[in-house]
């Protein structure tokens, strides 16, 4: 099996990597379940601590604003000291945190401080997960690898859904925030005590340092392509619920159940387009026709809105199927076109640009939905994968897998 630079795994170490695998899958689905648990505790948040909505609201912020500017330093880290290190003393140091309000009931400040600094440590599982999976797969398994790996997501909210709710309406705020600090320390520990870093080419002495692959522009398009990509998939995952709500008169539960089936129809689809990019040994192909079809769908999704209920809940699924399948694509292709040296960064710049654009999705949607204009704010977001079409790098992906063929 190869490494990112192309050098043998031993045989051993080599079974291991599923286990390796499944032990990042677990970290970022502990540091998923805090940054996207906290939403699930607002009412009893407020009710512990009198908070008024715009209060809550900047708590449940902090966590992704800590995350935000603390991800390309870990991945840096992780390129420099290794993965196990950085995802261990990260998830670790978040567990801490988490721990510290759980069990000390902090003001209002202080609240808002841990939760910043526990985003911003649990940050460095975001890279260093991603560039061990990297190590550990070949070119040929890295898409399901990453697929996988990439369902973190929606696990670590149903792991929140299921877990955070009934602990805070029998035992009150502060103690359910002990579950996802729990989480957070086994997991580190478990980390610390089984990952295996992978092995890496060995450095000649008096080489010249490697240059940064941002010196093309390659990785720039590809960070680009992707937060473009990000816009029609918060469009969905923001606005759907309130859109089946206040348009087709459904209830919130009954909108939260369709919504919570149609995400695990999403993670099914990353592994999907995983195993596809692997197939045909592109990452950036699939990416590009991704793109193609997320407009599409779309523009479906108006036309059901302008049309039919049927087709408009058909279009959903779908979009919401097709709007995530292509993370974790764009997250190996970063790390691929970056090499070893600059993975962890590149995957880390990667993350970065997909939040900022999913933290300016919801706001600037909503400003064009206003009281009811849904269709013209799912035609808008249809318009950010059309220019992701363009601007996907697939000659530079070509370039470097023929490079590594000769």
């Amino acid at each position: 099996m190869a490494t990112m630079a192309g050098t043998a795994v031993p045989g051993t170490e080599s079974k291991r990597r599923w286990g390796i695998l499944a032990l990042g899958l677990a970290a970022q689905t502990a540091s998923c379940a805090f940054l996207y648990g906290i939403p699930f505790l607002v009412p009893a948040m407020r009710a512990a601590d009198g908070l008024s909505l715009a209060q809550a609201g900047t708590v449940v912020a902090a966590p992704s604003v800590g995350l935000l500017f603390t991800l390309i330093a870990w991945g840096a880290a992780a390129d420099r000291y290794g993965e196990r290190l950085v995802m261990a003393l990260g998830l670790g140091g978040s567990g801490l945190l988490l721990l510290a309000v759980g069990l000390g009931g902090p003001p209002l400040g202080l609240m808002i401080a841990l939760f910043l600094l526990a985003g911003a440590s649990t940050a460095s599982v975001n890279a260093a997960s991603g560039r061990a999976v990297m190590g550990w797969f070949a070119p040929s398994e890295r898409g399901v690898a990453m697929g996988i790996r990439q369902t973190a997501q929606p696990l670590g909210v149903g792991v929140a859904a299921l877990g955070l709710p009934p602990l805070a309406q029998h035992w009150g705020f502060h103690a359910a925030m002990l579950f996802p600090a729990c989480l957070a320390l086994v997991v580190a520990a478990l980390v610390a005590w089984l990952v295996l870093d992978p092995p890496r080419p060995p450095k000649k002495a008096g080489a010249p340092k490697v240059a940064s692959p941002y010196r093309q522009p390659a990785l720039w398009r590809l960070h680009g392509a992707s937060a473009l990509l990000v816009v029609p998939q918060f469009a969905v995952s923001a606005f759907a619920p309130v859109y089946l709500v206040s348009a087709h008169h459904w209830s919130p539960l009954a909108a939260g159940w369709f919504l919570a089936a149609v995400q695990a129809l999403g993670a099914a689809g990353r592994l999907a387009s995983g195993y596809w990019s692997d197939r045909v040994g592109s990452r950036l192909r699939p990416m590009r026709q991704l793109a193609v079809a997320s407009a599409a769908v779309m523009l479906l999704v108006a036309l059901g809105d302008a049309t039919w209920p049927w087709l408009v809940l058909l279009a959903l699924v779908l979009a919401a199927v097709i709007t995530v399948a292509d993370n974790g694509l764009g997250f190996t292709a970063s790390a691929e076109l970056a090499g070893i040296d600059w993975a962890g960064r590149a995957m880390g710049a990667q993350n970065t640009a997909q939040n900022i654009a999913s933290s300016l999705t919801p706001p600037l949607l909503g400003l064009v939905i206003g009281d009811s204009r849904y269709a013209l704010a799912f035609c808008v977001a249809a318009i950010f994968p059309v220019l992701a079409i363009g601007l996907t790098p697939v000659q530079a992906e070509r370039a470097l897998t023929s490079g590594r063929d000769r």
